[in-house]
C-alpha cells in the first residue's frame, strides 16, 4: 500500500470515528477509538510510542510520545482543540524529524466537519 492509500485509510477511519463520537470529547478517547478502527482494518498501530531525543549519540527520554504510529510508517498527531495553531504543525514536524519518518497527519477532532481539521505534513530532510 502506498502513502496516498495509507493516509486515505487513516483519514477514512478518522472520519468514521468523528461521525460516531462528534466533536467535544477528550483527545485520548479519539485516539483509542481510532487505533481500534485502524486495527479492525488490518493495520499495525502503536499508541503513545516513546520518542526519545538523540543527543550526542545518547537516547534521552524527554517525555515525547507519538499519539499513533501506523504500520511503523505514518505518524498521526491527534488534537481536540478549538483551533490548530503553528506550534501544532511544528510539533508534528519535530516528531517526524526525531523519528526519522517522512509523512504525518495532524488531525483535530474538535472541528464540526473533520475535513477542516486534517493536515498532511512531509518531513523534507535538509541537505
Amino acid at each position: 500500500m502506498n502513502d496516498k492509500e495509507l493516509t486515505g485509510e487513516i483519514i477514512s477511519a478518522s472520519m468514521k470515528v468523528h461521525t460516531a463520537l462528534g466533536p467535544g470529547i477528550l483527545e485520548s478517547a479519539y485516539g483509542a477509538c481510532l487505533a481500534h478502527e485502524l486495527r479492525q482494518r488490518g493495520f499495525k498501530v502503536d499508541q503513545q510510542k516513546l520518542l526519545p531525543v538523540v543527543y550526542e549519540g545518547v537516547h534521552i527520554d524527554c517525555g515525547y510520545r507519538i499519539d499513533l504510529l501506523v504500520n511503523s510508517h505514518i505518524i498521526v498527531e491527534l488534537k481536540a482543540v478549538e483551533k490548530i495553531v503553528p506550534i501544532h504543525h511544528a510539533q508534528l514536524l519535530s516528531y517526524l524529524r526525531l523519528a526519522g519518518k517522512e509523512l504525518g497527519l495532524l488531525i483535530n477532532f474538535h472541528e464540526l466537519h473533520l475535513r477542516d481539521g486534517i493536515h498532511r505534513k512531509i518531513n523534507t530532510p535538509t541537505p
